[in-house]
């Protein structure tokens, strides 16, 4: 299901994705607040559609203002391992991982993923990007289903 919300006209294209964040300190005393706060923190989403004939809306935060679009939770590319790597089944990240030179470091610390939580596979991707993990784990890349 979509909703409508308000985003930074650069993000303002469909397909598009982001994690939101929560209020930032200069939204306090916005007339458009209610319509950009309406989104769950720490939730990935997808642009499904820009609402069109609407206009580009001043922000504090956004520096080329803000834009109607609807958006539904995405799904959050990430690696996990590999022994829990089915498509429908539950999993959970690997751990944290300080080798942020590594080309699987934003699957292996997702945005808009918990490393406390669970969630279920919605599908198996295959290897990751890296050739090999210098924490030797087991992973595989996978999309998490959405939450909402």
């Amino acid at each position: 299901m979509s909703t409508v919300t308000l985003v930074g006209a650069r993000l303002a294209e469909p397909g598009e994705e982001f994690v939101y964040q929560s209020e930032s300190s200069a939204c306090e005393g916005c007339p458009y607040r209610s319509q950009c706060l309406n989104l769950t923190e720490g939730t990935r989403y997808r642009v499904t559609d820009v609402r069109e004939n609407t206009q580009v809306l001043d922000c504090a935060v956004h520096d080329v203002g803000v834009r109607a679009v609807e958006v539904e939770p995405a799904p959050v590319p990430a690696n996990v391992p590999s022994k829990s790597a089915y498509s429908g089944s539950k999993a959970k990240l690997a751990g944290e991982c300080p080798h942020t030179e590594c080309p699987s470091h934003p699957f292996c610390v997702p945005l808009g993923a918990d490393f406390d939580a669970e969630y279920q596979i919605q599908e198996v991707v295959g290897d990751p990007p890296h050739e090999t993990c210098k924490l030797d784990r087991d992973l595989t890349k996978v999309e998490l289903a959405p939450t909402e």
